[in-house]
């Protein structure tokens, strides 16, 4: 678990700190130290649903050296809209929770989550802090209102059906409020 967790924190902090690797354009890709399916499916300009579907992978775990398939048909995928629908993700569990706001600049703030993710260099990332022993760091969520997020940080108010949804605004964090909403659990 703590291996897990600490790939987890690693990948997710390579993500967000705007590193940035061009990929040759190929049929396939040899998965490098760092990348994740989002980097990848980002740089070719395809869905991370297509990734998955074209490799057959059940989870977003890929390993270095793991070769991946860029296109169905083994040419370099071209344009896609990779907007993302629930039509693309499992919906797992969903449940109501008590949402409030956070931002990375209160007093005493550091700006970077329990996950490494650096909140002040990535001001439009959607992030939400979690309990872990209701949802995982690391998971793929839906929040009524909110959109699509990572669960990337942990708070110590935060126990139970409550999260904290990030803005990069404490005006934006004060419009929020506090509010219950429908939060989905995705694969």
């Amino acid at each position: 678990m703590k291996k897990t967790l600490g790939t987890l924190i690693i990948i997710i902090a390579l993500l967000v700190s705007g590193a940035n690797t061009s990929l040759a354009a190929s049929s396939t890709y040899t998965v490098q130290k760092g990348d994740t399916l989002y980097k990848i499916a980002k740089s070719q300009k395809v869905s991370i649903a297509d990734l998955k579907s074209w490799n057959k992978l059940k989870s977003d775990n890929i390993q270095p050296k793991q070769k991946l398939v860029l296109s169905p048909n083994g040419n370099v995928a071209k344009t896609k809209n990779p907007s993302r629908s629930d039509s693309e993700d499992k919906v797992v569990k969903e449940f109501i929770v008590s949402a409030s706001a956070f931002t990375g600049n209160c007093n005493g703030c550091s700006g970077i989550t329990s996950t490494g993710i650096n909140l002040k260099r990535n001001p439009d990332i959607k992030v939400i802090a979690v309990d872990p022993d209701v949802i995982k760091l690391g998971t793929k969520v839906y929040v009524e209102g909110y959109g699509y997020a990572i669960a990337g940080d942990t708070g110590a108010g935060i126990k139970g059906n409550k999260i904290d949804v990030f803005f990069s605004s404490t005006s934006e964090a004060y419009k929020w409020g506090r509010k219950n909403v429908k939060i989905k659990i995705l694969e």
